[in-house]
């Protein structure tokens, strides 16, 4: 086949059917916001005039029309159903904040010019609604595309695309995460192969290098992810682009850069080039002084609420167990400052002694937390305390102290100064209470996953991040699950 005929076919292509589920979550999303925000501005009615609101209706017709329109309207020139975020949480949620900005400014300045009277309170209670109603339409219909991936449904069938070792490793990285919706369907690699074996899967090999958009469209493949190879240039990428023109398949790029996303990366073209600009981390100045603040705040609040329960579960270990309720253990924390972390007592006393005997006789990797899923040294009320997180509630004391953070890192132990740079990192900011690796999986996770997640936390932390797992944490806690 001509290049010339080649070109023609690609430009009559047209996307493929294994995307359709992505067009018809969209238009769900768009129907369900606008649905909502019509119920937004009805309900917004008896709140503003809770009788006799009938000589009033010239003071919310106007608004009431105009209001779905304008919302609608900003969530779309917001980004707010860009393919590419939705589903994904925090981006998505941000989105549909800007959206409500730009609907205030929309509406404020029309009213004002055009001098129309009508009610402010209505107003600001149906923008109120409408972002709310909206938020949570966002956070169900995203729980629901989630539990379809986890299922193998509504998921983007993925190729991969380069050498042996960063193609087994992009797989890993995405197969952690089911929720993102990424199937991986096969592999063009620079080495002859037949399948890749990763984590005890088979991965099918389809071809060499350059063969992938060929290999994309035998499969039924929606997207190409590109990862490091030897021997594949920007040249090659550019003409594998060209290749993929009307075909429906998109193409992403991973970056030869691990644990650094988000608002620390940006594209900077230098020379007709598009380089990517990697800011340092934000480990001092102002954020971390509001951080600091907002923790010891939450932690205040949260003893001067939960001080019944903690006196409650303090009783509950005094009269089930000898030895004292409150357990103490030095820890690392900021810049390997040592301090002294509280937590209630789930071990039988003197359990410490037993450490070593344990770790001999266990088959399980330790690495720097070792624990059993069945320690014959957790007490009764410690079982429950355990699953349910209580036994942390003192280290709320450390957050008041400035030892810890409501959000961080795992605290370290001492003997981490025997480690490898990688986990003294995780120094660099207070440990926390929470943090990714509660979310992710807790106790359940190895050594090098919870590393992992920590030095992540510390690469991109941000308030937004540290809102975005106290959330998630409420609901890991109230499950249970990972925590022994």
């Amino acid at each position: 086949m001509t290049t010339i005929a080649r070109t023609e076919q690609q430009l009559s292509a047209r996307p493929t059917a294994s995307s359709s589920w992505d067009w018809r979550y969209r238009n769900k999303v768009v129907c369900t916001d606008f649905l909502l925000v019509v119920a937004a501005v009805a309900l917004a009615v008896p709140l503003r005039w809770h009788s006799n609101i009938g000589n009033e209706t010239p003071l919310f017709l106007r608004p009431a029309l105009l209001l779905p329109v304008v919302w609608s309207i900003s969530l779309a020139l917001s980004g707010a159903y860009d393919r590419r975020y939705l589903g994904l949480g925090p981006e998505e949620f941000k989105r549909v904040g800007n959206a409500a900005v730009r609907a205030i400014a929309v509406l404020s300045f029309y009213f004002f010019a055009s001098k129309v009277d009508v009610s402010r309170a209505y107003i600001a209670y149906a923008l109120a609604l409408a972002t709310s109603f909206t938020l949570v339409g966002r956070y169900v219909t995203r729980k629901m595309l989630h539990r379809r991936r986890i299922r193998g449904e509504s998921c983007h069938r993925v190729l991969v695309l380069g050498s042996k070792h960063s193609v087994a490793s992009l797989i890993n990285t995405v197969r952690r995460e089911p929720v993102a919706g990424y199937d991986i369907v096969g592999a063009c690699l620079d080495v002859p192969m037949t399948s890749l074996k990763v984590a005890g899967e088979s991965v099918p090999v389809l071809g060499g290098l350059g063969q992938a958009a060929a290999a994309a469209q035998a499969v039924g493949a929606s997207t190409i992810a590109v990862t490091a190879a030897p021997g594949f240039g920007e040249d090659d990428l550019r003409r594998l682009a060209w290749e993929l023109e009307g075909t429906g398949i998109e193409l992403v790029v991973a970056p030869a850069l691990t644990n650094v996303a988000g608002p620390r990366v940006h594209i900077r073209p230098v020379a007709g080039l598009p380089l990517l600009h990697v800011e340092e981390p934000d480990l001092e100045g102002r954020g971390q002084l509001l951080k600091t603040a907002i923790d010891r705040a939450g932690a205040l609040g949260v003893l001067a609420v939960l001080s019944p329960l903690l006196v409650l579960i303090a009783a509950a270990i005094r009269l089930t167990s000898e030895g004292p309720a409150l357990f103490r253990q030095e820890r690392l924390g900021k810049n390997g400052r040592s301090f002294t972390i509280y937590k209630f007592r789930t071990m039988n006393a003197g359990a410490e002694r037993e450490f070593t005997s344990m770790i001999e006789a266990s088959d399980s990797p330790h690495g720097l937390f070792f624990k059993l899923a069945a320690d014959p040294r957790v007490t009764r009320v410690g079982t429950w305390l355990r699953r349910y997180s209580l036994d942390e509630l003192p280290q709320l004391i450390n957050v008041l102290r400035g030892d810890m953070s409501l959000v961080g890192p795992r605290p370290l132990p001492i003997e981490v100064v025997q480690h490898e740079p990688d986990v003294v990192r995780r120094l660099l900011v207070r440990p926390g209470i929470t943090g990714l690796w509660q979310i992710s999986g807790r106790s359940d996770l190895s050594a090098e996953e919870a590393l992992r997640m920590d030095l992540y936390y510390v690469e991109n932390w941000s308030l937004a991040f540290d809102l975005m797992i106290l959330w998630k944490t409420a609901f890991v806690v109230l499950r249970g699950s990972g925590a022994y």
